[in-house]
Formats: C-alpha cells, structure tokens, sequence
C-alpha cells in the first residue's frame, strides 16, 4: 500500500486584500486583521499583510512572492464578477494554471439568478470558474465561491471580500480544512501591560540586547495610555513555547514588575480588582470629563462616581467621596491645563491615611485629560500595590 506523504504544518503567512476601494480609503480592510489574530492564536505567524490594487500584474506578483516565502497565502476580495474582479486570475497565472468554468458551479449559480427571478448574464460565469489545483468552497450568503488552492506544501485560499461573506466561510470551511491539514508550530506569546513608563524607558530598563533576541521574542507597542511589552516564543526541542515565554517572563520581574499592571485581556478594573481584594472605591474627579469614572466604571468595587466643576482639593475631595459614599476607599483626580499639558493632583483616602501625588499628563485637551484619568489610576494601583 502507498505511503500517504503527511503534510507540512503551516507555520508561516501572509494577507493579501484585494480591491481600489481599500487603497483610496473607501473601505477599511478589517478581515486581515481579524484573521491574522486568530492565526496567531493557533501558532501560525503572520509576517505580512499586503493592500493590493485591482491589477492583474500586481497581484500576480504579489501571490508568486508570498508563495516564494509562506506556506499559506489567503486573499480577501476580487472575487466579483466584473473585469476589475481579478483575484481568481491572479491565482492561476501564479500557478500557470488556467481557469475554466466548472459545471457544478455554473448550475448552481443559474439557479441562484433563476430563484431569485432574474435573467442570467454571461459576465457572471467567472464565478464559476476554477483551476485544475483549486476546489470551491460554497457561499451561502453571496454569489462568489471561494477557493482552496493546495500546491506542493503550499494552501493559497482565496476569500470573498465583504464580511459578512468571509467570515462564515472562513469559520465553517477554512478554519476546519486548515485544522486538519496541519496548522502551526508550536508558539507562545503574552503581552504585559507597562503603566508608568514610557515606550524608550522601557527598552533602558529592559535593554536592547532582549529585544534584539530572536527566540523569545519582545517587542513594545506605545498605546494610548500605557505600554505593551509582547514577548512570544518558538519551542526549540528543548522546551515548550510556554516554557520559553515563563522563563524570559521571570527574568524580566526584577526590573519591570514595578511598572506591570496586567497581562493579556486585563485591564485597569481587573488589575484594581485584584489590589483592593474586598474593599470598596468611591471616585471623584475634576477636570478630566469624567474619563477616570469611564476608566473603572466595569470593575465591582466601585461603588460611586462623580464629576466636580472647577479646582478643589484633591485629598479633601478623596476624603469627602469616600465618607458620602461609605466606602473603604477614596481617590480623587482634579486636573487642570498648565501651557501645553495636564497637571493632575491625585488625592487618596485609604482608612486613617491620605495621600497626595502631583503628576503631568503630556498633551492638554481631550487627551490629557484621558492620560490624566490614567495617572490617577496608576497612582491608586502603586499605594495598593505597596
């Protein structure tokens, strides 16, 4: 009996979106993006996300090249019928391949148009075709099919563009299909959230060398209001992608942990939460536009907020929503423009004791005071904390 070759996992990727409209700003390509984190979560690395014009020379190149250097490419768009719908071209003349029309799906098609009581256009057929590699993948929710292409240990899938026809395609027949041809290696990653510190500090603190390692990786992403410091591995053999993240993860404690907040899907409730155990907050601020309540507003503890208008005094201010609203915690925020940026005086009241702490938000307007919300926030986080 032959021996069935197995397939090489798909371990690496690229996105290609395909369409004018997504080039001149018409419509935002957010099937990549949901894509790609999705991969990445079941350990295939995405290097590169491509936004493609409706050239059949373009494509072209761009489905040769990927295919040159993934082992899956998944295009989105150019699925259409028109003459500027040429993603299945592109594919075959990737491939050498020609396409032709496949009977099962011509019939399908002409009895979609006939049901729905409309006259048949010939223009529709190319969404009929397909290539001696490529099978079709049904769309219940439009007219263009997908396809599966499979050449060598390479899978080219090509995907529909709008969304509400991609991702029940993409759910129902090409996660299940990608799942059993074999998919990704075995990969970890965890990303730390970096309060007090900025994007440059961090690199000083944790030093370039580690984040010029390959394996793990880290990399920091500057957010609104904090930092991420993402750190992913590879298994090498030796040990797990999990352990490999735990390790650099433990080493980096001693010099980042004063700064770590959360971790993964935690945010500032969670991260609170967990600080203030059983007790309560009560929170009061002034000229933050009622940010710091947004802030916190999902997390339990809180049991009051509220905005005042103009300047007060932050710990009598603490002192006062905690006494109001009986709880075991105050923290107040009264922020005020100062030249181009944000002061904010942060007053606690945590039983007998209060605290003040002046701190600048960079930026003023909408943005400093959103910053400034954060501080108070962080402030609250590091008394706990200690």
């Amino acid at each position: 009996m032959p021996h069935r070759r197995t397939p090489s996992p798909l371990a690496t990727a690229e996105m290609l979106a395909v369409g004018a409209e997504l080039l001149v700003g018409e419509t935002r390509d957010t099937n990549s993006g949901d894509i790609a984190h999705e991969l990445t979560a079941l350990g295939v690395e995405v290097a590169r996300m491509a936004q493609l014009p409706d050239d059949l020379d373009v494509v072209t190149t761009a489905v040769r090249d990927a295919l040159a250097r993934a082992d899956l490419i998944i295009t989105s768009g150019g699925l259409g019928p028109t003459p500027d719908d040429l993603t299945r071209e592109s594919i075959a003349a990737a491939l050498g391949e020609e396409p032709v029309v496949d009977p099962e799906l011509e019939a399908w098609l002409r009895d979609l148009w006939a049901r729905r009581g409309l006259p048949f256009s010939n223009v529709n057929l190319k969404q009929a075709w397909l290539i001696p590699s490529a099978s079709a993948m049904a769309n219940p929710n439009g007219t263009a099919p997908g396809w599966w292409v499979e050449t060598g240990d390479k899978v080219v899938v090509a995907l529909p563009g709008p969304p509400r026809e991609l991702r029940p395609m993409w759910r129902d027949h090409v996660l299940p299909r990608l799942q059993a041809h074999g998919l990704g290696l075995d990969r970890a990653v965890t990303t730390l959230h970096l309060t007090g510190i900025g994007e440059s500090m961090v690199v000083d603190v944790i030093g370039s060398d580690l984040l010029q390692a390959e394996n793990p990786r880290m990399a920091t992403y500057a957010r609104p209001d904090f930092v991420d410091l993402r750190v992913s591995a590879v298994g090498d053999g030796a040990s797990t992608a999990e352990e490999l993240v735990a390790a650099a993860v433990a080493s980096l404690s001693p010099r980042i942990d004063p700064y770590v907040f959360g971790r993964d899907d935690d945010d500032w409730p969670i991260a609170l939460g967990a600080r203030l155990a059983v007790r309560t907050l009560a929170v009061a601020e002034a000229g933050t536009a009622g940010y710091l309540g947004l802030l916190l507003g999902t997390g339990s503890f809180l049991v009051h907020a509220e905005q005042r208008p103009g300047a007060v005094d932050a710990v009598a201010l603490a002192r006062e929503v905690r006494a109001h609203a009986g709880a075991d915690v105050g923290l107040a925020a009264v922020a005020a423009e100062v030249g181009d940026d944000m002061r904010v005086e942060i007053g606690l009241a945590i039983g007998d004791e209060t605290e003040v702490a002046s701190r600048t938000a960079f930026r003023g307007g909408d943005t400093g005071r959103r910053r400034a919300a954060n501080l108070a926030a962080t402030e609250l986080w590091r008394r706990l904390s200690a």
